[in-house]
């Protein structure tokens, strides 16, 4: 029992909390915009456990869809599911309970965040099969990782205005910069097994673009970010992210599996950050 409960635990990414960081701090971040300050402890707790459940659900459905493929791949052969210590069957199943788990946080908000729960859902199950059509898969990743800000939004408002959206796409360019490098890490596995990704689209261009995504992200997040009481904040928050983001560039400038991983991981980091900002503007 011990042991399938490690398995299980090893399939929804447990020991690797960077994930779900990923996707809770714009989520949080969103939540403070929306409700110009402190959103209160039901909604912060709805979202963050929200965004564990999630994630992890979504892991289970990627490792499903990607079992043939991930085989082929050094960092990825020994998942659960691929190297069969968990059945299909099980893996959905947990994905399944997983998401339930989430959407029942859900139904503690309001009929919108619902609805809305409901779209990111269906992204969420597109995203793994968009890697063998769509040449930029990291797009509509982008698009799933950023689904908490409509949601929160949603929550806190009952609606979702064009500031939500404004800062999804601001986000999804942050998603394109960390993804990509997570996929650098992979490009030579998934060259021989014909996945598609931005690393392999973008080919040489790949540090510059993933460079260039990060501004974008800062530019569009500041653009509807600065008019918050206190400015100072947010600036101070971007002048740390650029260090971060010039250390990113010293990491993937050779493209090494071990300098593109860490700076994938490290990207947690660049969200804190950014919420802290937001958080400290609203003050």
């Amino acid at each position: 029992m011990s042991l399938r409960f490690s398995l299980y635990l090893d399939l929804i990414r447990w020991s690797r909390p960077a994930g779900w960081l990923l996707l809770l701090w714009p989520s949080l971040s969103a939540l403070w915009i929306a409700a110009g300050g402190f959103p209160g402890w039901h909604l912060i707790t709805v979202f963050t456990l929200g965004t564990v459940l999630m994630r992890s659900a979504g892991c289970c459905i990627n490792d499903v869809a990607d079992r043939e493929f991930d085989k082929h791949v050094k960092r990825t052969a020994q998942r659960p599911v691929t190297s069969g210590k968990v059945s299909v069957r099980e893996a959905l199943w947990v994905g399944a309970l997983l998401a339930l788990l989430a959407f029942a946080l859900v139904l503690t908000t309001n009929e919108a965040t619902v609805l809305w729960s409901i779209a990111a859902l269906a992204v969420t199950l597109m995203y793994p099969y968009a890697k063998r059509y769509v040449s930029m898969p990291q797009a509509v990743l982008g698009v799933a990782f950023s689904f908490g800000i409509p949601m929160a939004f949603a929550a806190v408002q009952g609606r979702v205005p064009l500031l939500a959206w404004l800062l999804l796409l601001g986000n999804l360019f942050w998603v394109l910069a960390y993804d990509t490098e997570y996929a650098m890490v992979d490009r030579d596995d998934d060259l021989r097994i014909g996945m598609k990704t931005s690393a392999i689209t973008l080919g040489r261009w790949d540090v510059p673009a993933v460079l260039s995504f990060y501004l974008v992200q800062l530019a569009i997040w500041s653009w509807v970010i600065v008019p918050q009481p206190n400015a100072w904040a947010w600036w101070l928050g971007v002048v740390v992210v650029l260090a971060q983001v010039v250390w990113h560039a010293s990491l993937i400038k050779d493209r090494t599996r071990e300098g593109c991983f860490k700076a994938f991981r490290a990207n947690h980091w660049v969200g804190f950050t950014l919420f802290v900002a937001v958080v400290l503007g609203m003050v």
